[in-house]
């Protein structure tokens, strides 16, 4: 377990010694049934050894995840999977910033929040019928649009 800093177990000991249950602004691993992988730099010891090393890593990481994040934010107006591709940016700074990683943290509880409220069988009708009723008004507007065009194309439609 990296904990971003060169002591073992002092994340641990942190999360004992407050007595709340919790480490920092999250649950605990006990509570989410995950290992809590902790807070700080993922990078190799080598590279953390070294200040000029860690501080060139950092930039790297910090390079990389820009250009994904610039790929993805590209990808949302255009063809592509654009906020998977974000979130993947965000993932590769999580790697080595902690502001990141309480981002992707943070993102992951609403994701999870949004998911049990959308198979909450009232929500789930709701937007059956809400689906339905779309449908029905998309196949009512071309049905008038038939009827009124025929199967003509609009740009090849003469002024009436």
């Amino acid at each position: 377990m990296n904990t971003g800093s060169n002591e073992p177990g002092e994340a641990a000991m942190a999360a004992d010694e407050t007595g709340s249950g919790k480490a920092g602004s999250g649950a605990t691993a006990a509570d989410t049934g995950t290992e809590d992988p902790g807070l700080g730099s993922r990078a190799p010891d080598y590279v953390k050894a070294r200040r000029m090393l860690h501080l060139s890593w950092q930039v790297g990481v910090f390079v990389i995840g820009l250009a994904v994040v610039g790929a993805g934010i590209v990808m949302l107006p255009l063809p592509g999977p654009g906020w998977v591709v974000i979130f993947g940016g965000m993932a590769i700074w999580a790697t080595e910033f902690v502001w990141a990683q309480l981002v992707l943290r943070w993102t992951k509880r609403k994701v999870t929040e949004a998911a049990q409220r959308a198979l909450d069988p009232e929500v789930r009708r709701r937007n059956i019928i809400l689906t339905a009723v779309g449908l029905v008004i998309i196949a009512a507007l071309l049905g008038v649009y038939v009827w009124k065009f025929g199967f003509e194309m609009p740009w090849k439609i003469k002024a009436q």
